[in-house]
């Protein structure tokens, strides 16, 4: 049976959604024209290393694009670079990437693909591993392989350069892992091949190391990095500006809603499936003062744990923030500390107790400020008695975010 596809120009449009670059455009819209000639779907491929146990928004850009494929009625086919991780890819890094283990990648693997499915259909998606072709490699394979590509053209990339130029060693392991992941393309008879921009260069190898096995080449489709919730640096949980997938859709919410406004178009345009003309939509009636870019924003959160968690969690997450932010209410769950009945306790030692303020100092003037609020109420005494040395159970609140729940027993 053959699928019915959308003209050329309609599919193009919501496929170039987004990306950093088509290479090459012209290439990609003869594919997509011959599909609908044909009624075949093309071959589009992501490769991914499973080097991490958790995926945060960042990972899903490139994901999300082969979802747009997937839309469109394409083979989609997530490849589980399930070899090529115990390399370890020179990308991006200034030393040697240490190799990972067959255990570490089986068991991030698992947990990649419970990640995947929630953006990718698991129906329609072909997933595949680089040991089912790698693994059967031998050395007269890998000379082969070797011969079609100068050694020169591989120290022209910019990770090797500057490890050169700073005498940095390079390994030569490294110089194998374009090369050899270039095979994948050639097994997969890839159409289009997805990554980030930093990938380029691989990219590029093995469209043109499928020329030299005979395979048609594929056009590459590169997205851009997503700037974390910093607004300035490339999302990454090592700087702290992440918004895992996993974490919990409460958590998930405030982060995103702590992004800079401008920033929040180009999360519209990498992790979400709206159309560029809704975005342009949304941008106009931001602009003529019809929409107020908290409410847009508020739009965006809960699209995107929708997805991650579901439409209901998503909407429990909306009113926790309509509760906390907007109405000043304490949120329907929050984190709660259990204490012994005891001695009495003023209001500015049990915030230093409970690790909420680092000094009496800085209590007191956030008291004065009227930061602070017990059950509801603003207190205005830093000398408070607290009902410590009786059981029962009282809330604070502790600037605008941090609400704690206390029990004494």
């Amino acid at each position: 049976m053959t699928t019915q596809f959308k003209p050329v120009e309609e599919q193009l449009a919501y496929l170039k959604k987004g990306a950093a670059e088509v290479i090459r455009e012209d290439e990609l819209k003869s594919k997509l024209a011959e599909s609908i000639k044909t009624g075949k779907p093309l071959r589009v491929y992501l490769g991914v290393d499973p080097t991490a146990p958790d995926l945060h928004l960042g990972h899903t850009v490139v994901l999300r694009k082969l979802k747009h494929f997937q839309d469109m009625g394409h083979t989609a086919v997530f490849l589980i670079g399930d070899f090529s991780a115990m390399i370890g890819d020179p990308t991006g890094v200034s030393e040697t990437r240490p190799p990972l283990t067959r255990e570490q990648v089986d068991a991030n693997a698992k947990t990649y693909l419970e990640q995947v499915f929630k953006i990718l259909d698991p129906k329609k998606t072909e997933v595949r591993y680089n040991s089912e072709w790698l693994n059967k490699l031998n050395a007269v394979d890998v000379v082969r392989l070797c011969s079609h590509y100068r050694l020169a053209r591989m120290l022209e990339r910019e990770d090797f350069r500057s490890r050169l130029e700073n005498q940095q060693p390079i390994s030569v392991h490294e110089l194998l892992y374009p090369l050899l992941t270039a095979l994948d393309a050639v097994n997969l008879k890839s159409d289009v091949e997805l990554g980030a921009t930093e990938q380029k260069f691989n990219l590029l190898v093995h469209r043109e190391i499928q020329r030299e096995y005979g395979v048609p080449g594929q056009a590459v489709l590169t997205m851009p990095i997503l700037v974390g919730r910093d607004g300035s640096r490339k999302m990454s949980k090592s700087l702290g500006n992440y918004v895992g997938i996993t974490e919990p859709p409460v958590e998930m919410f405030g982060k995103i809603m702590s992004i800079p406004d401008e920033l929040m178009w180009q999360y519209y345009e990498l992790v979400t499936d709206r159309t560029p003309a809704e975005i342009t939509t949304l941008k106009s009636d931001v602009a003529s003062g019809k929409l107020h870019p908290r409410d847009v924003k508020v739009r965006l959160a809960t699209e995107v744990i929708s997805d991650f968690h579901g439409p209901e969690a998503a909407e429990k997450a909306a009113e926790n923030f309509q509760r906390v932010y907007s109405e000043r209410q304490a949120p329907t769950e929050m984190p709660v500390v259990r204490m012994q009945q005891g001695e009495i306790r003023q209001l500015n030692s049990l915030l230093v107790e409970l690790k909420l303020v680092a000094s009496k100092s800085e209590a007191d003037r956030l008291i004065k400020q009227g930061g602070v609020e017990v059950d509801g109420v603003r207190a205005n005494d830093p000398r408070m008695v607290m009902p410590t040395y009786k059981p029962g159970e009282f809330t604070l609140r502790v600037g605008k975010k941090t609400f704690l729940k206390v029990v004494v027993e």
